[in-house]
């Protein structure tokens, strides 16, 4: 350990600016050079203030400043240490949701049939060509500092969001809207609340940020509200991450009752910002529902049109309080700036063109009545699935590796449950992908079902289905 006389030379001798900003710049040089070793505590910012001629507080400035770049850790009444290097990250959630997984532990190829993806069937998304032609070339952009959202757009948006949002913006995707969310809202060590199972790419968004997450189970109508409620006395959590409608992975879309019943729990803990992720958009056949009809002030609702106007639009909506909504396109200002305004002008067009909001509705109930189908095979089987919404199945299966296993000798891919997970839950799961699945439910419900492990397989079961028969 350094003593801290030592420190406080290297310190004093390292400073040639006494702000704070030169302080923190000094420091976080001793710190990257490696002079100041990981897990090394500190002098008091009395100690430093003193060696440097300078006030405390400008000293307590400086620290902050180290402490939000991630350079040191401040440890209550045990000191401030710099901060010990992260251990290598483990791979991302997302990357194992891939069809690589089943395949490639049995040494085949890529599968034949990809149910792994999340994706939404290309053929029910509507074209963009005949708005890209009703466009021409209209100069949508005067200005780098025009506002981020085409004022047709913004009133469209506004007519369709499920509470009045005192501010509203456009960013690139569902989960850009999150990420710059979260950035806005969360800090390292604090805890947050999200559904059990999740979306695993926000699993890694906050553990990347560093916050505690703590899972709150579901049931057939959404979030547990007694369960949230334990959880909110548990911690002092800064957010809770819902998706209202078509959850990933498990399709359950929250009831506009079991939203009050929510919000009347958490208007008890005025701490808490609701983040919500409506990502299924246009293609839910739930009916839109936010917390923000009782909790406008803190509720942030994102909503995606990836799955029902195209994952390449890269846009999605974001309506909620107007100092954080604010904050999240100032900060854009700096990156990005704003999205693209040809592509608000394509969503635009589709969002108003009488035939595309028809074949939107045509792909949401071909969406539901692919879900039912399945559903109906798999119960028939004895499968224990949920997909009650959006494009998602959820399937429970005796042991993941071997359901994945078997599935991908007969060419199937689908993505391992584990990964959603949040805490290990009391089965094993697979998700698949029934938004992909056009017909032939019943030569797939008996490959699921063997896959599954149960025990009513159907006539079927063990034969490979004909190449073409869910396609």
């Amino acid at each position: 350990m350094f003593r801290s006389c030592k420190m406080l030379e290297l310190i004093a001798g390292a400073v040639d600016d006494r702000s704070a900003r030169g302080i923190a710049a000094a420091v976080s040089r001793l710190v990257s050079a490696g002079t100041l070793p990981s897990g090394a505590r500190l002098p008091t910012v009395r100690d430093v203030a003193r060696e440097l001629g300078i006030s405390p507080t400008t000293v307590s400035e400086a620290w902050r400043s180290l402490a939000r770049a991630g350079a040191i850790q401040t440890r209550g009444r045990s000191g401030t240490f710099v901060r010990t290097p992260a251990l290598a990250r483990r791979p991302l959630r997302y990357a194992q949701l891939g069809a690589t997984a089943g395949p490639a532990a049995t040494g085949g190829g890529a599968p034949a049939y990809d149910l792994s993806t999340g994706v939404p069937d290309f053929d029910l998304l509507p074209s963009i060509t005949a708005a890209l032609g009703r466009i021409g070339d209209a100069r949508l952009t005067n200005s780098y500092l025009d506002e981020p959202v085409l004022p047709r757009l913004e009133a469209v948006l506004r007519e369709r969001w499920p509470f009045p949002p005192p501010q509203l913006t456009v960013v690139d995707g569902a989960l850009d809207a999150i990420d710059r969310v979260t950035a806005a809202v969360v800090r390292f060590g604090d805890h947050v609340l999200i559904e059990d199972p999740a979306f695993p790419p926000l699993l890694d968004l906050l553990e990347t940020v560093g916050a505690t997450v703590l899972g709150v189970p579901l049931d057939a109508a959404g979030l547990r509200p007694d369960a949230l409620a334990e959880a909110l006395r548990s911690c002092a959590p800064v957010a809770l991450y819902l998706q209202p409608r078509a959850h990933n992975p498990t399709g359950v879309s929250m009831t506009r009752r079991r939203a009050d019943e929510l919000a009347r729990v958490l208007a008890r803990h005025p701490g808490v910002t609701v983040i919500e992720d409506d990502h299924a958009g246009e293609i839910a056949s739930a009916p839109p529902v936010s917390l923000g009809r009782r909790l406008p002030e803190r509720t942030v609702h994102v909503r995606s049109f990836s799955k029902s106007h195209g994952p390449d639009l890269r846009l999605a909506a974001l309506g909620g309080p107007t100092e954080l909504v604010t904050a999240v396109s100032d900060r854009r200002l700096l990156g990005p700036g704003w999205s693209s305004r040809l592509l608000q002008a394509v969503l635009l067009e589709l969002l108003t063109d009488p035939a595309t909001v028809a074949q939107v509705e045509h792909a949401r109930d071909e969406y539901a009545r692919r879900r039912r189908a399945l559903l109906a095979a798999l119960a028939a089987r004895g499968v224990a699935a949920t997909a009650a919404d959006g494009i998602n199945l959820w399937m429970s299966v005796a042991d993941q590796q071997v359901a994945m296993l078997t599935l991908a000798a007969h060419g199937i891919a689908v993505a391992p449950g584990a990964p959603f997970e949040v805490s290990h839950l009391d089965t094993d799961h697979v998700r698949l992908t029934v938004g992909l699945v056009r017909d032939g439910y019943d030569q797939l419900a008996d490959v699921l079902a063997e896959a599954a492990g149960s025990p009513h397989r159907g006539s079927g079961a063990r034969t490979r289905p004909h190449p073409r028969g869910w396609r």
